[in-house]
């Protein structure tokens, strides 16, 4: 789909589908309904009175136009009360009657931007919130699937965004711009984690990295096993030593035009496929575990847009790649391993292996001594008890950066919340005969326990670690996209990276 502004008044755009919207419990439909309304010969006002279309938000009326504008039929999109309007409901608005048009089987498709009037949302802003959610709720992973001969696509191809301001142009095509790089940066991350595991190995994610540091002009620098045993890292390699896939360690480096305002490490959890090790997962359990690679995914597709966004900081990303698999050749409970930085951990559970390849991530970026550290994991399930799918859980060493990462993440439309990081937390990892255990309090706090774990090695350097396992698949549909993969944190590093540093 490609989305396009253009300066034309709605009753004049030629296209198979034009979405415009309502306010609930509203008397005054507003101006695009009263113009399409005159064009029409007062059908809008009679088929809403008849049909009772209440306008709640995402709820829609399919309206069939008879060859009196150039439309072919109108979709009507309820924006919720007026009160309440903002960004969650623009998005919830958009994801329904984009949905709605692609079953009508539209292939040009026009739009307004929503709720202008009210001057709650920028131009720029509603501009993106558009172009991104139409892109992403329209996602769709068939790669796999066997197709019927002249079976028709059910596909938009065009979106056109309808405004007669031509002061208001510029700041549309911005919109427009931002919103399709961000979406196409997060359909690659959902790309990432929908392929099977046995094409998205650890390999795999190198060679896309490659790719996108090729088409980003940025440094990468990818190491195997060898380079990672010169190293020292006898934590990443002890999880992979399990797998007869060969690890890899990727580092893709940003460095801006002008002087950095800051060095920022973004870390990526990159288990391509947890079978839970030695601690063998429950069939069921790991029916969805080529996902635990998600945050991999997601700062490797934020590196994707660094070319077309710049943004004044420095960045490394980091993703330690690899499976954890039961073998002759796996780590076992009971073994004592050595990360980087020389600390020793006492394996309990080895299924509590995300938190131990994050160790030697950590150990090696901050070697860097970057300002601050983000790291993206699906590390618990105890997340996932506390959150559910709905939100990201967020720990930090430092509140200030903390507060500023919720804020850009409830921006971006992806909902964080903060757990806290207590003293008796940190008490729960200590080991009798090493420096510490891969697991804390069983049933208690476990997604503190994997935070303070990660903590051990940011050398007291501003972090914050961001829990996905939640969010990072889905049962069911939601604004954003269809179940599974959803390639969460994209917008969220994004928006940090370019509007809070």
């Amino acid at each position: 789909m490609k989305v396009i502004l253009k300066n034309q008044s709605i009753e004049k755009i030629a296209c198979d589908i034009l979405i415009v919207s309502i306010f609930q419990s509203s008397k005054n439909h507003g101006h695009s309904i009263d113009l399409l309304d005159t064009a029409l010969e007062n059908l809008l006002t009679k088929v809403i009175k008849e049909e009772n279309f209440q306008g709640k938000v995402g709820s829609t009326l399919v309206i069939r136009t008879n060859g009196l504008i150039s439309a072919k039929k109108i979709i009507i999109v309820g924006l919720g009360e007026r009160k309440d309007f903002g960004p969650e409901a623009l998005r919830k608005a958009c994801a329904s009657s984009i949905r709605c048009a692609q079953k009508e089987n539209g292939k040009t498709v026009s739009t307004i931007l929503h709720g202008l009037d009210l001057e709650k949302i920028k131009p720029d802003f509603t501009a993106q919130i558009i172009s991104e959610v139409s892109l992403l709720a329209t996602y769709k992973f068939d790669k796999y699937k066997s197709k019927e001969k002249n079976e028709p696509k059910k596909e938009i191809q065009t979106l056109i965004i309808s405004e007669t301001h031509k002061t208001l142009a510029k700041n549309i095509e911005t919109g427009i711009k931002r919103g399709t790089l961000i979406a196409e940066a997060q359909k690659l991350a959902r790309d990432l984690v929908t392929e099977p595991a046995i094409v998205s190995t650890p390999t795999k994610l190198a060679n896309v990295a490659r790719h996108v540091a090729r088409e980003n002009n940025l440094k990468i620098k990818v190491l195997d096993r060898k380079d990672c045993e010169k190293l020292g890292m006898g934590a990443f390699l002890a999880v992979a030593q399990g797998s007869e896939e060969p690890p890899k360690f990727i580092e893709i480096k940003y460095i801006p035009k002008n002087k950095p305002k800051k060095h920022i490490a973004i870390v990526g959890k990159g288990v391509t496929f947890d079978s839970g090790g030695l601690s063998l997962k429950p069939a069921s359990s790991m029916e969805t575990m080529k996902d635990d690679m998600s945050g991999a995914a997601a700062v490797i597709a934020t590196m994707s847009t660094m070319k077309e966004l710049q943004p004044n900081v420095a960045i490394t990303m980091i993703v330690a790649a690899t499976e954890n698999m039961p073998s002759g050749t796996a780590y076992r409970p009971g073994d004592v391993i050595r990360a980087m930085n020389g600390k020793t951990i006492e394996i309990l559970n080895t299924d509590a292996e995300g938190r131990v390849t994050l160790a030697d991530a950590m150990s090696y970026v901050t070697r860097q001594k970057p300002d601050e550290i983000i790291d993206l994991a699906t590390l618990t399930g105890a997340c996932v008890v506390a959150l559910g799918d709905t939100a990201c859980g967020v720990m930090t060493n430092n509140q200030k950066l903390a507060d500023k990462i919720i804020e850009a993440g409830n921006e971006a439309g992806e909902r964080m919340w903060q757990l806290p990081l207590y003293e008796e937390d940190r008490e729960k990892i200590k080991s009798d005969i090493a420096d510490m255990i891969n697991t804390g309090s069983k049933g208690k706090s476990g997604a503190q326990n994997g935070a303070v774990f990660i903590e051990k090695y940011v050398d007291k350097i501003p972090w914050v670690h961001i829990d996905i396992a939640g969010p990072s698949w889905l049962d069911k549909e939601d604004v954003y996209g269809p179940k599974g993969p959803t390639g969460v944190g994209v917008r969220t590093l994004v928006n940090y990276l370019t509007n809070y540093v």
